[in-house]
């Protein structure tokens, strides 16, 4: 009888399955630890140095946000501050958001803090999503600081954000959609924060999450 083929030896098989196990492991914890740095959120400090960060400092919400293809990557990601010539943010041009362009560090998260309460409180994610999680009933809520449509009515309101928050405070009166949203009694303060969620939630760098937003008309550049 000739010599026993290794694939049916037991020994080769136990072997094989404790190096498969040990490598699983130790690529699952680099990864873990990779993740982990990716959501620590970025500081005031990061944007004055002009260091990307996947989760941009609250006090984002003083900059333009836009979105644009990246090339490189395959899909859309925030520009924030306008763009250099690499594609890159240049975290220089400032917007003003209800009349400031100067939140610090502390405003901007307790307004972001507060409008994330008021998103859990009124039970927002019972028909929209964030971030993927959530009901399906009614638009995506990841970019919608973004949405061309609130363009459209900004000079009605004297800017973005005071359409948003109009539309927050009487959502009836400003119905764009099939399925209209009801008056959940969301307040002036409430409405703001609220809005200052959503436009940080639009610098988040989600790789290209959600799909095909990109193609709204109007959007971005990069799908005309």
């Amino acid at each position: 009888m000739g010599k026993p083929s290794v694939w049916s030896s037991n020994r080769f098989w136990r072997r094989s399955a404790t190096w498969v196990t040990g490598v699983s492991a130790v690529l699952l914890i680099l990864l873990t630890f990779d993740s982990m740095s990716q959501m620590q959120m970025g500081t005031e400090q990061d944007i004055k140095n002009k260091v990307d960060k996947r989760i941009p400092s609250p006090v984002v919400i003083n900059y333009k946000i836009d979105y644009q293809l990246n090339r490189k990557r395959g899909h859309e990601v925030p520009i924030i501050g306008g763009m250099d010539a690499n594609g890159n943010s240049k975290y220089e041009e400032k917007e003003k958001f209800f009349g400031r362009d100067d939140y610090s560090e502390k405003e901007a998260r307790e307004l972001i803090h507060l409008g994330k309460l008021t998103i859990q409180a009124k039970n927002c994610m019972d028909c929209h999503t964030l971030l993927g999680n959530g009901a399906y009933y009614a638009p995506d809520l990841t970019k919608a600081w973004l949405d061309p449509n609130w363009n459209t009515l900004a000079p009605a309101y004297g800017g973005k954000e005071y359409a948003i928050a109009a539309f927050l405070q009487n959502p009836p009166a400003m119905a764009m959609h099939e399925r209209k949203m009801p008056n959940l009694g969301i307040t002036k303060k409430e409405a703001k924060a609220v809005v200052a969620y959503l436009k940080f939630m639009s610098a988040i760098d989600t790789n290209g999450f959600p799909r095909n937003f990109g193609k709204i008309k109007g959007a971005v550049d990069a799908w005309k």
